[in-house]
């Protein structure tokens, strides 16, 4: 694909795709080139280089995240909205992680997020600082909920790109894990209780004792 037949739209969605496959060590300009069936040259042209291309994707990932206006839902439910959406979000896009840990991540999508996020919660009641700490608490915890799974799956993707089988590590790993815990009462109890068929509602509990705490928060002032 020639140089001027490329837009930037088409090349930063098209470093999402090589990212979700293959993470931020998977991108390159070569291999984006090949993605496009252009040469690398064809994308230097509209995009000076990787790091820049990594954080042009990366803030283009918060348009996927729904802004609920908090006057017809509520401000706690807009909040959840966003919470949830983030947390889905960086689930089919886990390579965010590693590019939030080495770039500032900064452009029209995260700020079209983040005004909203402000209103919701000035919406609710808060004002300063105090909007900021708020948003901060929702937001950390979503984040941090999703990181865990997120660098699964950024392990496993390098396990396979060295040549080895993730399912099997895990197994070993397991095995380990489950020897060191018979030595401690309560671990070994909880890993020989019997499974729980009840679907895993950490998030959604975790996300609602959060809003309860701010929420406490708005009713003592």
């Amino acid at each position: 694909m020639p140089r001027d037949t490329l837009t930037r739209d088409q090349i930063v969605r098209a470093a999402i795709e090589v990212l979700d496959a293959e993470g931020v060590e998977g991108l390159n300009m070569r291999r984006l080139g090949t993605w496009l069936g252009a040469a690398a040259t064809a994308v230097y042209w509209h995009v000076k280089s990787k790091d820049e291309l990594l954080v042009l994707a990366a803030d283009e990932l918060w348009g996927e995240i729904e802004l609920p206006d908090p006057v017809q839902v509520g401000w706690r439910e807009a909040a959840a909205v966003m919470a949830r959406n983030l947390h889905a979000m960086v689930l089919r896009h886990p390579w965010l992680v590693t590019a939030m840990s080495t770039h500032l991540i900064y452009g029209p999508g995260k700020a079209r997020h983040d005004n909203h996020l402000i209103g919701v919660y000035e919406a609710a009641g808060f004002s300063g600082r105090r909007v900021d700490w708020a948003m901060n608490a929702v937001f950390v915890f979503a984040l941090g909920q999703a990181l865990g799974e997120a660098s699964d799956a950024a392990w496993r993707r390098k396990v396979r790109r060295s040549g080895g089988d993730p399912e099997e590590q895990v197994r070993e790993v397991v095995e380990r894990i489950t020897e060191i815990a018979s030595l401690f009462p309560r671990l070994r109890a909880r890993a020989e209780a019997p499974g729980d068929d009840e679907p895993d509602q950490s998030f959604e509990f975790g996300l609602q004792a959060v809003l309860d705490g701010l929420e406490a928060r708005l009713g003592a002032r």
